[in-house]
């Protein structure tokens, strides 16, 4: 299976703290991979450097054999890198429709002509998306009146209108209850084995993690101190006194 994505000695400080320090992460084309540790281990920054939304100060970032280290986050994204983040990113005054026909429509590079009236633009593609992610039904729904967790995956949703090849989700189930959390990762699940999609993910739920991750990527003081199938990191000695503890052993 071929890498999609590849993260070699990647570093980012900010005044003086380095944030993320030597990162290193393979990401194999079609997998779901997660990326766990405790909060400040580096992984929303390592996300940031990712996809484009913070400058590397060193390292590379390989997306499908072509380096995009540095590249502006907009640049990333045309590339096929979708991202969501901790906290929903959505445009609450608009219809779940619009929030997704918006995203469309920017991949196009339409989106100004969104609001002529009777516009009829990208219509089949939102609906499209919006069936895949369940969300169909709310679609003439302002957004801002939707669930905690129907508003999360309203933001994948979004994320999917730029046609990824990669999906990055930043702590996809944060704040969800366990009903909307196991419906969210069997989304997730679905989007990468229906879709086609990569998955790259992190979380702190290590019940969600081990559940649906094909690789893990571990990290600490913002290094990675492993990386592999979920049973090897279970098992590594490193890893279950720093993270996993009992629950992990």
């Amino acid at each position: 299976m071929a890498d999609l994505l590849r993260v070699e000695g990647l570093g980012k400080a900010f005044d003086g703290f380095r944030a993320v320090a030597d990162a290193a992460l393979v990401v194999p084309q079609g997998a779901i991979v997660a990326v766990i540790g405790p909060n400040g281990a580096g992984k929303t920054t390592l996300f940031n450097l990712i996809t484009g939304l913070l400058p590397p100060d060193r390292g590379r970032v390989v997306f499908d054999g072509h380096e995009i280290t540095g590249l502006p986050a907009h640049e990333i994204c045309r590339r096929g890198v979708g991202r969501t983040f901790q906290i929903a990113n959505i445009f609450p005054r608009l219809t779940v429709f619009e929030n997704v026909q918006v995203a469309v429509l920017a991949q196009r590079r339409t989106s100004a002509n969104l609001f002529r009236p009777a516009a009829g633009q990208a219509v089949e593609d939102t609906a499209a998306i919006l069936e895949r992610t369940g969300l169909l039904a709310r679609a003439q729904a302002v957004a801002g009146t939707l669930s905690h967790g129907d508003q999360r995956i309203l933001e994948i949703a979004i994320a999917l209108g730029s046609r990824p090849r990669l999906l990055v989700l930043d702590e996809p189930t944060a704040g969800m209850s366990p009903e909307e959390t196991a419906a969210t990762m069997a989304l997730v699940g679905r989007l990468a084995r229906e879709g086609g999609l990569t998955i790259l993910f992190c979380e702190h739920d290590m019940s969600v993690v081990f559940a649906v991750a094909q690789s893990i990527m571990v990290m600490r003081g913002g290094r990675t101190i492993a990386q592999g199938p979920p049973e090897a990191v279970r098992q590594n000695r490193e890893v279950q006194e720093a993270y996993l503890g009992d629950a992990g052993a």
